[in-house]
């Protein structure tokens, strides 16, 4: 690799947008793709499909036998609500293999001995996601049922790239959230980002099962082709 190309590829990673290199294996020319932005349509779309299956793969394009490799940030999911649902949801998104934060500023949620050994974050929501900056690998998931909780959570997370917006509640408690952050000056393009109510329709009931649906909606938008 060459040093440029290196340099290049370190500050992406350090502003944690996803980059691919693709080097031509007869000549060894490199190109590397910060954000996913190739001029060849084609060759787009196999980036893409590496970038959805975090992984590197060989392409025959154009003639030529290419190498994708894919250097992605991390998977993060940042869960606005210490609640019951939250037990069951870091958990099982650790093994997915999200890098989990707790933000809830009410301290009786927020405690050690409820969420042992994960990231906990106590300021307003607001704040938090501002110093979390959630970038096109995060997730945000509100579960307060709070809109002094959720909705600030929810304004800054459609100001980022995050690739999965939910928040748990009734369709017509959607309705209504929908309303106050239009409010904020979010167009309705914008606002469908958001996935409300939380999780794919699953029927589920207990906590465990509601975070199975979440789990499994925010695996859906991660992995599939949007265009599909």
């Amino acid at each position: 690799m060459k040093h440029a190309t290196l340099q290049a590829l370190l500050q992406a990673q350090a502003d944690k947008r996803p980059a691919v290199l693709v080097t031509d294996l007869a000549s060894g020319d490199e190109t590397l793709i910060v954000d996913g932005q190739a001029s060849d349509t084609a060759l787009q779309a196999e980036i893409d499909a590496a970038v959805r299956a975090d992984c590197s793969r060989t392409v025959d394009h154009d003639g030529r036998r290419l190498f994708i490799n894919v250097f992605n940030p991390p998977l993060r999911l940042i869960v606005v609500g210490a609640v019951h649902i939250a037990q069951a949801l870091v958990p099982m998104a650790s093994i997915a293999g999200y890098d989990v934060t707790v933000v809830d500023p009410r301290r009786a949620f927020a405690s050690d001995e409820r969420f042992p050994d994960v990231r906990v974050n106590r300021d307003w929501p607001d704040e938090a996601l501002e110093a979390l900056a959630p970038d096109a690998r995060t997730a945000v998931v509100t579960l307060t049922h709070d809109p002094k909780l959720d909705d600030p959570a929810l304004d800054m997370a459609l100001r980022s790239p995050a690739f999965y917006i939910a928040s748990l509640g009734s369709k017509k408690t959607h309705a209504a959230r929908l309303d106050r952050l239009a409010s904020l000056g979010h167009d309705q393009a914008t606002l469908a980002r958001i996935h409300g109510p939380a999780g794919l329709p699953l029927g589920a009931v207990s906590p465990a099962e509601i975070a199975i649906a979440v789990i499994a909606q925010m695996t859906r938008a991660l992995r599939q082709d949007p265009a599909a």
